[in-house]
């Protein structure tokens, strides 16, 4: 939203992806000068991208981020255009455009490499989840229930839908993150909805999840642990403040199927995801980042895309975040190397 992966062959992935995020030392107390909170710890952030262009295309507006199969970083914006990056630079080396079927731009937000290289990408706008080859190919689209449609056709804000995409360990599992609260569901209860992939390889709707956030943010970004949790993004903007964004690990055991209920308030008997609290990158150590308008740390800005690329020596989560600038001078175009113990 203009506020402002791949698991399904993970052993592969994360191997191939490693050299990403060799960000500098590991040492225990290289970890504890850049802590975030005992769970987290960031490595160095980066600007190179920030108001660029490349072929003559705009690099910036990022919602999502994936590791390709070769390891190589691919970054989504929400303005239809997919980079391929250096690992080691992260320049762009190739870029596609992507279209809905009647070749119109897609407000396209969430991303996942899938195990035979295609991309599934979400958008905000119906919502809906399209499969695209490597060179921008519509090859399949995925049902969406009818209750999570745009209203009027359902019952989501227009801009406050997919968000999140994510692949489950062993690629059977996709699941999408909506941003907000549907009409009918308590402020701040989001849906996280599955499918599930058939036998020809297409996926079908499975079950779904509610999500409570903290007050006055959302979800931009959800990615799957190598042990089936989720990390989980939450970010909110205040005027004159800043940008407020939050790590958690989430478990979806134990999370009522929620695909059955109609509105999720007063609903005593429905489990919600738990969620325990990573770190609010407000706390990072700066860095010597600045901030091009009010943060309260000048390392934040409008943080929304999220990728694994490894683990580290200790078994830590190697994550890349990326902010969208949404093309706004008073924005950046910032990566975030991080290390999560989980």
């Amino acid at each position: 939203m203009r506020l402002r992966t791949v698991l399904a062959t993970l052993t592969a992935g994360l191997a191939a992806a490693t050299s990403l995020a060799a960000a500098g030392p590991a040492s225990a107390n290289f970890a504890s000068r850049n802590a975030c909170s005992p769970s987290v710890s960031i490595d160095r952030f980066s600007d190179a991208l920030d108001k660029t262009t490349y072929d003559g295309t705009f690099v910036g507006n990022f919602s999502a981020l994936a590791v390709d199969r070769d390891g190589s970083p691919v970054a989504l914006e929400d303005r239809s255009s997919l980079f391929t990056l250096d690992p080691q630079t992260l320049q762009p080396r190739s870029a596609v455009q992507l279209a809905d079927e009647q070749g119109a731009d897609l407000d396209s937000e969430g991303l996942v490499v899938d195990r035979d290289g295609t991309r599934l990408i979400s958008s905000e706008t119906e919502p809906s989840v399209r499969r695209y080859s490597a060179d921008g190919e519509i090859l399949d689209r995925l049902p969406v229930p009818s209750s999570l449609l745009v209203s009027p056709a359902g019952r989501a804000t227009a801009n406050q839908t997919f968000e999140g995409l994510t692949l489950l360990p062993g690629g059977h599992t996709l699941l999408a993150s909506m941003e907000a609260a549907i009409s009918g569901d308590s402020t701040g209860t989001v849906r996280f909805q599955t499918w599930q992939r058939a036998k020809a390889g297409h996926f079908r709707l499975s079950a779904q999840y509610a999500y409570r956030t903290d007050a006055g943010l959302g979800v931009p970004e959800v990615q799957a642990t190598p042990d089936g949790r989720l990390l989980v993004l939450e970010r909110g903007f205040t005027s004159g403040v800043g940008n407020t964004v939050r790590l958690y690990l989430a478990d979806l055991r134990r999370a009522t199927d929620t695909s059955g209920v109609e509105n999720l308030t007063g609903q005593p008997s429905v489990h919600l995801i738990k969620k325990t609290l990573l770190a609010d990158i407000a706390a990072c150590p700066s860095l010597g980042a600045t901030a091009k308008q009010p943060q309260p740390n000048p390392l934040l800005d409008n943080i929304e895309g999220m990728t694994l690329t490894g683990r580290d020596h200790e078994g830590r989560l190697k994550v890349l975040l990326v902010s969208d600038d949404n093309q706004n001078p008073a924005q950046t175009t910032r990566f975030y190397y991080l290390r999560v113990r989980v």
